[in-house]
């Protein structure tokens, strides 16, 4: 069984929710999609009942602090298990843009111990992605694409599922055309939704390139999803967001609508 584990899904400044991120999984082993901003990564996944042990594969989609700080922690976490507890088996493989590769280097210089990062390149191995860029991650093929950010480096992947199905993963910025060949007539889709569209004058979201619930459901549409999974939002109105946000997606998509919480899993 294929699943998403939500282990956050809000934006860069919610405090009632952690930042977007989650873990694809099959088998008892995951594949852990952005880090959010700190430790919180840690706790989350621990009430997930997700071990650290049994996460091999990360994908940082941009340098963006919401997306990558966290990642510091998941090293730390892991270099731990192989040094220490000796309960870390394998290496740990960081998907990402070149330029998130130096950033993660970097900032792990600053702040981890030296027996930790002379594990780079040895256990912990970073490959740096482009566009088009394919390779092989929980036994299925997945292929990385530029989103064509205005603001950031930024990429998504498309991951053909072991049950046959596809899923695209389009980052934190609205659907670009460009990226169409990855999108159309996926299974799943997720976006981000910034806000309901309803709310939109009250935390402008296209003024930070975001779309609202709605938007993203007119994309899938016009894409032709079979669902599509909406992320990145506000959580200023936390306990109604789900339901708003599925409301007003179904004024203009007929598929399957997730607004997911923290913590809330999607079989797929």
């Amino acid at each position: 069984m294929e699943k998403i584990t939500m282990l956050g899904t809000g934006s860069a400044m919610v405090t009632k929710c952690y930042n977007t991120c989650f873990t694809i999984s099959k088998n008892n082993e995951y594949f852990l999609v952005d880090c959010g901003g700190g430790n919180t990564i840690l706790t989350n996944l621990e009430k997930c009942n997700i071990p650290i042990k049994s996460i091999h594969n990360i994908f940082i989609s941009h340098n963006h602090n919401d997306h990558i700080l966290g990642v510091v922690w998941v090293i730390r976490a892991a270099c731990h298990g192989i040094l220490n507890t000796k309960n870390y088996e394998g290496d740990l493989n960081i998907y990402c843009h070149q330029k998130s590769i130096d950033a993660i280097k970097s900032i792990c210089s600053f702040v981890l111990q030296k027996k930790f990062t002379n594990l780079f390149d040895k256990r912990i191995l970073f490959h740096p992605i482009s566009d088009g860029y394919t390779t092989t991650i929980l036994n299925q093929k997945i292929a990385f694409f530029d989103i064509g950010s205005t603001k950031e480096l930024q990429h998504g992947f498309n991951i053909k599922l072991a049950n046959g199905k596809s899923l695209s993963f389009l980052g934190d910025e609205p659907y670009n055309e460009n990226n169409k060949t990855y999108c159309e007539n996926v299974d799943y889709l997720m976006h981000e939704a910034f806000c309901s569209y309803e709310d939109r004058e009250i935390f402008k979201p296209y003024e930070k390139h975001h779309a609202t619930a709605k938007d993203a459901c007119n994309n899938a549409k016009i894409l032709n999803a079979k669902a599509i999974i909406l992320f990145h939002g506000e959580d200023k109105n936390l306990s109604s967001r789900k339901d708003r946000y599925i409301q007003e997606g179904k004024t203009v998509f007929s598929g399957t609508i997730y607004a997911p919480n923290d913590f809330d899993e999607i079989i797929l």
